[in-house]
């Protein structure tokens, strides 16, 4: 399905419109136009995406990001605990890049620069 790039751009621009509009007009947290206005545009990101990907072998650099369901807040602990661990890594690694020597020659120097 090969739309017209420059058409799938003005119609994401027009779901951006519509997004603010309904934005602005909100009648609560669960306000129904808000939220097709919030579809409407990934599905016209989607759309722009790839026309221009059919005609010009290109892509932008945005993603649409799914919402994830409630129950994965129980999955936020491990992942957060993931993240801690490859923080420990890292820093590890960065200790053993670390040449004292090298520091060492560098105290020298500047002593000698700074006694003169």
């Amino acid at each position: 399905m090969s739309h017209d790039p420059r058409a799938a751009l003005q119609s994401l621009v027009s779901a951006f419109e519509e997004h603010l509009a309904a934005a602005s007009n909100r009648r609560g947290d669960d306000d129904p136009a808000v939220d097709g206005a919030y579809i409407a545009i990934a599905d016209a990101f989607d759309a722009y995406e790839e026309a221009l990907y059919d005609a010009y072998d290109e892509v932008t650099p945005l993603t649409v990001f799914a919402e994830e369901e409630d129950d994965s807040d129980d999955d936020s602990d491990e992942d957060d605990d993931e993240d801690e661990e490859l923080l420990e890594d890292n820093e590890m690694l960065d200790e053993d890049l670390v040449d004292e020597e090298d520091y060492e020659d560098l105290d020298d120097t500047d002593g000698a620069r700074s006694s003169r």
